[in-house]
């Protein structure tokens, strides 16, 4: 079976210490229970609220602000691929590798299509970056390399079953995929025609969402797993969280930069 070992430490209550705050014996939810606590954790921190995200549906990032997003988010696309690498190489069902390795090919590409690196690239040269700078991510910022990492840290260390957890972000991603594509159009009318990342993402990222909440529900079989599963997606929000926030910081208030990151400067900052 595909899934790590977990400790389960109690108090004389019979409560969970890890954090759930679940009794070892309280009862299973059901799928739609589990579903229904999962898009809930996607409605209280998923990033569809950050300001980053609501000033660039709003219109009112500069071309500068962009590319910043574009850079530093093609860190974290470069990574997922090396994520579910990681998956994989700790499954021990060959029916779960042959699911899950699409993924992969979903990103990465094959010789029959491209993958959404590729497209990311695409999207970022619509911003006016330099496809060469973007693929060596220079300029990305040190919180965004630390934040991707950590990612990969908590697929590396946590049980299985939490790391197929962190990616049901898909649950929710496609309604703010459609937003974006619908509000980039809108208001940044020059990157139309550099969405396919976005489009291909409407039907992968539920296919995704799908397989992956029926082998957490079929696979935690506890309450308390359970309960640790829908954190671990928690966790993954505060990811997907950080990294706006790394970016509000440097590129819109108060609009500090590191060293050695990625500089706004003449028609940069100009809108549109």
């Amino acid at each position: 079976m595909a899934t790590g070992t977990i400790v389960e430490k109690n108090d004389d209550n019979g409560n969970d210490k890890d954090g759930s705050g679940t009794k070892a014996d309280a009862p299973k939810l059901t799928f739609e229970e589990l579903r229904a606590a999962m898009r809930q954790v996607g409605e209280e921190r998923y990033h569809h609220k950050h300001p980053f995200h609501l000033l660039m549906h709003e219109g009112k990032l500069t071309r500068g602000q962009l590319q910043a997003w574009a850079l530093n988010r093609y860190y974290y696309q470069s990574i997922i691929p090396m994520k579910d690498a990681i998956i994989l190489s700790r499954a021990t069902e060959p029916a779960f590798r042959r699911v899950w390795r699409k993924r992969i090919v979903d990103h990465d590409g094959d010789a029959e299509r491209q993958g959404g690196i590729l497209r990311w690239i695409k999207l970022a040269e619509a911003t006016g970056l330099d496809r060469e700078r973007v693929m060596r991510v220079e300029g990305v910022l040190p919180a965004t390399r630390f934040i991707g990492n950590e990612y990969l840290n908590l697929v590396r260390t946590r049980p299985f079953i939490d790391c197929i957890a962190s990616s049901l972000t898909e649950l929710f991603s496609r309604d703010l995929i459609a937003l974006r594509m619908d509000r980039l159009r809108q208001h940044y009318p020059w990157l139309a025609s550099a969405l396919d990342y976005f489009v291909a993402r409407l039907t992968e990222a539920p296919e995704d969402a799908a397989f992956a909440i029926q082998y957490v529900f079929e696979h935690a079989s506890t309450r308390v797993e359970q309960e640790r599963a829908i954190l671990a997606l928690r966790d993954k929000c505060d990811i997907l969280w950080a990294q706006l926030d790394a970016l509000y910081f440097a590129y819109v208030e108060p609009g500090w930069p590191p060293p050695g990151a990625f500089r706004i400067d003449g028609d940069e900052g100009k809108r549109g």
